[in-house]
């Protein structure tokens, strides 16, 4: 590309081996940063940075060792950090509250909320000590709007949306910016998997489930695709949003 926006910036990608985190790393990459994939599988994270010339850690955001670890490294690259996408998260149980499994709730908490406090934590000490950074933070349409039996999904995103906000008034005198980006239904695997214990839960087909709940109600009339979370994505992690900041974006082709 002939204008190359995030030029010699170190951009950390947790959850960076699939998905969202997967074409974020693809499209920073060919703006000129180094992303620093980071994930629990080593083969997936792998395929990624090597693509992209970049750099797969190994992180389980929900050990504090790891996520200080991640930091610590992806610092040594270039002497900063510049973008954190916060992207790293699970779907957590689909059920009604009255039959949800306790152990699956709470580790969607770990991952989704915890894992993402973490990696704020470390991002803000290093950008907030060099004056200049964007974290990004991947909420969800589910982070403005609760969703039925999805309640812990719900909860984390919109936990996650009050932490942007909260924050992005912390590191604002350093410089440093704190945004969130509100996707839709994104097609993908993910989406697939959700789909299928949906229909399970519901006792109805996929593709009625699909129409009635993801396609029929957006006014595009259809998914949203990785790569459009990554342009937006793109704009808050590049000096294009340099005045934006406590922000939140949906990307979910007019769900209202």
């Amino acid at each position: 590309m002939s204008e190359k926006i995030l030029q010699n910036q170190v951009a950390i990608i947790t959850g960076g081996g699939t998905g969202i985190g997967a074409a974020c790393a693809d499209m920073f990459a060919d703006h000129g940063a180094h992303v620093v994939i980071a994930g629990r599988s080593l083969q997936t994270i792998t395929s990624v940075a090597n693509r992209n010339r970049g750099t797969a850690i190994v992180c389980d955001v929900t050990k504090f060792e790891d996520v200080q670890g991640l930091f610590l490294k992806a610092k040594m690259i270039t002497g900063k950090v510049d973008i954190l996408v916060n992207n790293a998260g699970v779907p957590g149980p689909v059920s009604p509250i009255a039959d949800v499994n306790i152990d699956q709730w709470r580790k969607c908490a770990e991952i989704n909320l915890f894992g993402a406090m973490y990696c704020m934590r470390e991002a803000a000490r290093i950008m907030c000590e060099q004056k200049s950074g964007s974290i990004i933070n991947m909420s969800s349409l589910m982070g403005i709007e609760g969703y039925p039996m999805r309640s812990a999904y719900s909860a984390t995103k919109f936990a996650l949306v009050g932490m942007t906000e909260a924050v992005a008034r912390e590191v604002g005198p350093y410089n440093v910016r704190v945004n969130a980006l509100l996707p839709g239904a994104v097609s993908g695997e993910n989406m697939d998997r959700i789909l299928e214990r949906r229909a399970e839960a519901e006792g109805r087909s996929v593709a009625e489930i699909v129409k009635e709940n993801y396609t029929d109600p957006a006014a595009l009339k259809r998914w949203v695709a990785p790569e459009e979370v990554a342009k937006a994505a793109l704009f808050y992690a590049s000096d294009a949003s340099s005045a934006v900041t406590g922000d939140k974006m949906k990307v979910c082709c007019g769900r209202f």
